[in-house]
């Protein structure tokens, strides 16, 4: 997500006073997937991208079959799209979001596509720049791991200077989002769990685009996807620049 020239100078100056070298991923991108963006993905160093997760999930009763059509390699196609504050996220008809109460988004598949929308519509759902409204019931319901408090807490405090920057209402959004989902790859997958890394595109300071990559984490937790928080509440530890899609299944255009 991305901020006008004012705030960018604004926020530009937020981050110096924390002394903090953030990268806050569109989403999924984020990842995800969070606010601020690719744009300062080469400020900081590679990104660490965290060991898999020891799933809390227990293997559902009946047989699981994953449906031919929805592998891993194609759980980019068939979908459609929608603007949610100015970024476009993929749905699908089958594989969910089937809820969507206000901007929330819940109800996956448990299958490639359904994870990968999971990670995707819930990590853009974590970001500050929303506002409480929608970060905070995302983060209580579909957000799990041990950082998801940290999570909470950052977000908190970083909408407080978002908000500032942008001089709107407390409680309103603090801009729109300016990134787009351009590509993905499977890392893992299995009905209980699963890892996709997900490219975001958005405009960078001096004009150009960048890209950034993301690691999304989720597991099959309660009967739907549920995405594992940042290490320390951070996405920019599991966010990385990235100069070119090879090797990443571009989404099609489809929207």
């Amino acid at each position: 997500m991305f901020f006008s020239s004012r705030d960018y100078r604004e926020y530009q100056a937020y981050l110096r006073h924390r002394r903090r070298r953030r990268t806050v991923v569109a989403v999924v991108l984020a990842v995800v997937i969070v606010a601020f963006a690719a744009a300062h993905a080469g400020d900081r160093p590679a990104a660490r991208h965290p060991g898999h997760p020891t799933s809390r999930a227990t293997p559902r009763h009946q047989v699981h079959q994953t449906r031919a059509s929805d592998s891993p390699s194609d759980a980019g196609h068939g979908l459609s799209w929608v603007v949610f504050h100015g970024m476009r996220l993929p749905v699908s008809a089958s594989d969910g979001p089937r809820t969507r109460s206000g901007e929330l988004a819940s109800g996956f598949a448990d299958e490639p596509r359904g994870a990968l929308l999971a990670a995707i519509n819930i990590g853009v759902r974590t970001a500050a720049l929303w506002g409480p409204a929608i970060y905070r019931p995302t983060i209580d319901r579909q957000v799990t791991g041990s950082d998801a408090g940290a999570l909470l807490a950052a977000d908190r405090h970083d909408y407080q200077a978002l908000r500032a920057a942008a001089r709107v209402t407390a409680g309103q959004p603090a801009g729109r989002s300016y990134a787009a989902e351009m590509a993905y790859r499977f890392v893992s997958w299995t009905p209980a769990a699963a890892t996709v890394d997900v490219v975001s595109a958005g405009p960078g300071s001096n004009g150009t685009t960048v890209m950034a990559v993301t690691r999304l984490q989720v597991l099959w937790l309660r009967g739907d996807w549920r995405l594992v928080a940042p290490p320390d509440g951070d996405w920019a530890h599991s966010a990385a620049p990235v100069a070119s899609l090879t090797g990443y299944l571009v989404f099609p255009n489809e929207g």
